[in-house]
Parts: structure tokens; sequence; C-alpha cells
């Protein structure tokens, strides 16, 4: 399939779901190989059993029209059989013969891949540009709303946003329970528009799984199977969902930012970065992974400059890929400690996120007080602030308040009191979160 053919296809948009493509009504239009979509229905076929017509297009993804050649080139090879019960195309339901089976057995020794129907790199590449982060627009109203009830300077909401808008790399540090990963997260939720997920994708006649339940969220309007009335609204290979977030942190290696190839299944995964193409890639407690926290931010030098990413397959191929990220590092360490000034260039904006005010640490407190259904006593407050906080130097962090009042109530539960602020729980909560034999 030619580029030209496959990009027609790709801005060929559902005018009732603007952000996805049209469907396919030929086999061309797939833009994947006649017989690899044969093989792919044998495998369903194999593992499903006898099938209805609805059931090979949920399953496949593929409409009526994508399916009625494909099917009929089964049948003429003698690899299924169909039945009919009525008229209708509902009741008509495919079996693999003997010989289908055998071909089907040959097919999954290649590839155990028998899911969606996957989608060709030039049309996954056009469309992750269509719905590219960096026409992502991100207005204070919007971070206002988001951070809504958060306590957090107001100077660093007004960085926030802009640093989203520039679609370039964000730094942010400061010291451990100042709140860095809860604030990274929270910007996942800050564009409200959807993106196209494939299921899968193919390469060199390699099958990259793309689509991950634990990552991709479906919105709403998510159809729940494919249509046999010839009118789908859109290609249902892709999956509409929220902008994807990708969160990892002391477990990251550069074996997880290759290609997974799965030796049993004879497919892969996508690493984190495919995942998160067209949303954010969190990379929290940066210095803190086996891999040196310099190794681990050169890999990103390229992808971060033209906003591509390089990848190979076990057979050797290699080819390149949208990297539409915005990447978010999160570390306890300065930046200028990790990096050196050509990494520094390439971040966008570094954020701090330091001590808070008392004004500002007070809010938490009463919010978690709330929360904990513990009743808020100023002079208890006042204890926490001069005699421990002050006394033993400990900075005021957006985590403690919900660490120590957690430990209050903890306390109170097993003695079957009501939680109270008293002095004495402070006390226990405060050693036993620092680890001191006494006061």
């Amino acid at each position: 399939m030619s580029t030209d053919s496959a990009q027609a296809n790709i801005y060929s948009l559902s005018p009732h779901k603007p952000n996805l493509p049209l469907p396919p009504l030929t086999v061309e239009k797939t833009g994947i190989n006649f017989l690899f979509l044969i093989e792919l229905l044998c495998k369903i076929l194999f593992l499903n059993g006898q099938m209805r017509l609805q059931d090979i297009a949920s399953h496949s993804k593929l409409t009526l029209a994508v399916l009625e050649p494909l099917l009929a080139f089964i049948r003429t090879e003698r690899m299924c059989e169909v039945s009919r019960q009525s008229e209708t195309e509902t009741a008509v339901t495919y079996t693999l013969t003997e010989l289908g089976r055998l071909r089907a057995q040959d097919f999954l020794k290649k590839s155990q891949y028998a899911g969606a129907a996957p989608v060709n790199l030039v049309d996954y590449t056009a469309h992750v540009r269509r719905q590219s982060v960096l026409d992502a627009r991100i207005t204070k109203q919007r971070i206002t709303e988001t951070f809504q009830g958060i306590v957090l300077h107001r100077g660093t909401l007004d960085l926030l946003g802009p640093a989203m808008n520039s679609g370039r790399a964000i730094f942010i540090y400061g010291p451990a329970g100042s709140g860095k990963t809860f604030i990274a997260e929270k910007l996942g939720g800050l564009s409200p528009d959807n993106v196209a997920v494939p299921y899968a994708l193919l390469v060199d006649n390699e099958v990259i799984q793309i689509f991950d339940p634990l990552i991709h969220k479906p919105s709403q309007q998510t159809d729940s199977g494919v249509s046999l009335d010839r009118g789908n609204t859109y290609d249902q290979r892709w999956v509409p969902c929220q902008r994807p977030a990708v969160i990892t942190g002391g477990e990251l290696t550069l074996n997880m930012l290759d290609l997974d190839f799965d030796e049993s299944a004879r497919f892969y995964q996508a690493p984190p970065q495919v995942k998160a193409n067209n949303g954010l890639l969190i990379i929290d407690d940066l210095g803190r992974q086996l891999v040196s926290p310099q190794n681990l931010m050169n890999r990103w030098i390229v992808p971060l400059d033209r906003r591509v990413d390089y990848l190979a397959l076990h057979t050797g191929t290699k080819f390149m890929i949208p990297f539409d990220v915005t990447v978010i590092f999160s570390s306890n360490i300065s930046p200028t400690t990790l990096a050196d000034e050509a990494f520094l260039r390439r971040l966008g904006y570094k954020i701090h996120i330091g001590d808070m005010s008392e004004e500002e640490y007070q809010a938490i407190f009463k919010q978690v007080c709330s929360s904990f259904d513990i009743n808020y006593q100023e002079d208890s407050f006042q204890y926490l602030l001069q005699k421990l906080h002050y006394k033993y130097q400990k900075p005021l962090l957006a985590c403690i308040p919900r660490d120590l009042l957690g430990q209050v109530r903890d306390f109170a539960l097993y003695h079957g009191v009501e939680p109270t602020l008293t002095e004495e729980l402070l006390d226990l909560a405060w050693n036993n979160y620092y680890a001191r034999d006494e006061l």
C-alpha cells in the first residue's frame, strides 16, 4: 500500500467523531496485507470455534465490507464452512474445516496474536501527528479547575500551564514529600480532548500491541461493538481515549524503552513512550533507577529534539516512530547535578516544588482533618509547628499532615476512642513517623 493511499484513508475523518478515521470499505484501505488478515481471521476462528459474522467483526474490529472478501477467500480455499440458520446476515456462522485448523496452527506458530486487526505505521504516524500534544491548549481556567481544592503556590500553577502548552520536557524537582509526583499525575488530567489509540500496529509484518487497558482510558462515547449495517461511524481498530499518562519509577531500565518481544507468543508489547504518545510520560524518582540518570536522560536527547524515536525488531529491522510526548522528569535532585548543559537546554521548564508556608501547611492540615473526621484544633496545630517541626528542624512538606493524622486516627481506632488532636497522640505519631526513640 502506498503512503498516499494510507494517508488518504487517515485524513478521511468521521464527521460524527472527528478525531477518528472513517472505517475502511476495502481490504486495501485497511493498509494491511491481505494474507496477514487471512491468517488473523483463521487464528481467531481456531481459538474461538464456531463464530457468527457479528462476533468475527466485533473481535477483529473489521467492517463487513472488509470481511466479505476475506471470508470468501477462506471459503474458496476450503479452510472454513458456512452455515445459515435464516436469511439474515447475523444468522451466518463460520467454522474452520480440518484443513483450516491445520493452517491456523501453522499461523499460530508464526505469531499467537489473534486480537483486533492492526493499523500500519504510515496511518499511525499520520494520526499521532494529527492529534499532537503540541495542539493541546491549556488555559489558566483549566489549570484552576484541575487543581481546585489543592493547596499549591499560585506562582507554581502559573508555570505549569505554560509548561504544558510548550510541548517540551518538564523537570519538577524538590525534596521528598513535597508533592512532585501528585502534581505530575494531576497534569495528566488537564487536556479535556480525546485521542485515538490503535489496538495494535503492524511493522514489517510484526504485530506491536499498543492499547493497554491499564493506561488507556476509553472515553464515554466508545461504541460497544462493530455494526453489520455498513454504517460504522469510525474505524474501530482505533479506541477513543483520554490523553494517556504513563508513569514509570525506580524500576525503569534502558531495556524497558525498547520493544518487548514475547518469544512464546511471537508478538511485541510497545514500550512506555509509545503507549504515552499524544500524552504524558512521567519519569518519577529520577536518580533512583538502576541505570544512571545521565544515561537515562541521554536516551531522550534525539526524541526530545526531533519528536521521533527509533526502535528495532528482533529481526534487526529498525524503524522510526512518532515521539509525541510531553516528558515530565520528577526528582529529589537538582537538575544541574543530574545533567549537562546540553541536556538542560532541552528541558523547557525546570519547576521547583519546595517547603510550604505556614498558611499553606495549615490549609492542608485542615483538609486532612476534615477527610479523617478529626476536629481541627488551633492550639494542637501550633503545638505541631512550634514544638515538633521547628524544634526538630523538619520542613513543612505537603505529605506530612496526611501521614501524621493517619497515625492519629489509627491509634484512636486501636484504643476505641474518637480521634482527637491531643499532644500525646501527635507525639506518638511524630515519633513513629520519624523513627525517634523519644522526643
